[in-house]
């Protein structure tokens, strides 16, 4: 995998020069895909710096042992940092996934388990806000349709990264997370104290950078318009302000109603369209992609059950990853990277194994 090394040197060098050119900046497109890949060739250009130091220290200690003792003694540390030098640098050199720097839409929608459902999908909601505020990344919710208990039908927040570093991203992080997440616990609708099981569903789609990115013909949208309703399904307002926008090649369809405004929802729901139709060409691209380019734990189907969550057992437990713990009160707060960590640890390993197949 090193042999890829200096060229992925040179076209640092070469973004660098770029960057320093003030033209540049007068292309933001441009400029933020310079910068994120700048950031993701820096860490790789770092982690092979250390490990190009680390040989050549070993092997001047090597040479240099027989004659003075004191290398003698250094040379046990260096051979020790060695190894892991270089496995941070093989799995920084893992085609990484060009979606990893983008933004997320993320929608969570009721399943089985009734009204159980829509309050388990606002818990998973909450947890997923606070996690973003934990990475420090900004959050809008662009609909809601509520339940009569408080909870959700269904909920689509978008949620905005910091950083132009892909391994930063919130893709990055949040793409693992699509699938089914089943409850266990007593429901708060529950007279008798028995324990039910429940799930709600999860997708999350990378958010288009620029409109342009996702060329839609306006003569391939039907839109149509309608008025909002809240729980219950009874009118929250007396304009049409609530909009549905099919897309006709695709079939992708896309109700807004959050704002009160009838362009905001528009607006919204075009950004929520473009999303799909990214992720549908993805998905597609994917399809006919070798196996090394495809993750192999990330799923775009709500179908598959990913997650469990016990609380009598206080216990949650990722089905893909094997990752099981006993601190569900903290992971519904928030405290999710042991779990985002265990998939991007086990996408890894699946993808360094598909290239070693691949080379043998």
């Amino acid at each position: 995998m090193f042999e890829s090394v200096s060229s992925l040197l040179a076209e640092h060098e070469d973004l660098q020069n770029q960057l320093a050119d003030p033209e540049l900046h007068s292309d933001p497109a441009r400029s933020k895909r310079v910068n994120r890949r700048y950031a993701e060739l820096s860490r790789i250009v770092a982690a092979y710096q250390e490990w190009r130091g680390l040989v050549d220290d070993v092997e001047a200690a090597r040479e240099l042992a027989a004659e003075d003792p004191a290398f003698a003694e250094e040379l046990p540390t260096l051979e020790a940092a060695l190894d892991p030098a270089q496995e941070r640098l093989r799995r920084l050199l893992i085609p990484r996934d060009p979606d990893d720097a983008r933004d997320v839409i993320m929608e969570i929608k009721m399943g089985e388990g009734g009204a159980e459902s829509a309050l388990f999908a606002a818990d998973l909601l909450r947890m997923y806000l606070h996690y973003a505020e934990s990475k420090r990344w900004k959050t809008e919710i662009l609909s809601q349709t509520q339940s009569d208990l408080g909870g959700y039908k269904d909920v689509q927040v978008a949620i905005k990264g910091n950083s132009n570093d892909p391994a930063q991203g919130v893709w990055a992080h949040l793409k693992y997370e699509g699938g089914v997440h089943r409850v266990q616990r007593v429901p708060a609708t529950e007279s008798q104290g028995r324990i039910h099981t429940s799930a709600a569903g999860v997708l999350v789609i990378p958010e288009v950078d620029e409109p342009e990115e996702v060329e839609i013909n306006p003569n391939d949208l039907k839109i149509d318009v309608y008025r909002s309703s809240g729980p219950g399904g009874q009118s929250v307002n007396t304009t049409d302000s609530a909009v549905r926008i099919t897309h006709l090649p695709t079939g992708i369809v896309v109700a807004m109603q959050n704002e009160k405004s009838q362009l905001q929802n528009r607006e919204a729901g075009m950004r929520v369209l473009r999303a799909r139709v990214l992720a549908k060409q993805q998905e597609e691209l994917d399809a006919e992609a070798s196996a090394v380019r495809k993750s192999q734990i990330r799923t775009m189907d709500r179908s598959e059950r990913i997650r469990t969550y016990n609380f009598p057992e206080n216990r949650i437990a990722d089905h893909r990853t094997g990752y099981k713990a006993y601190n569900l009160d903290a992971v519904m707060n928030g405290a999710l990277d042991p779990i985002v960590e265990s998939a991007i640890s086990a996408d890894e390993e699946a993808r360094l194994a598909e290239i070693g197949d691949t080379a043998e």
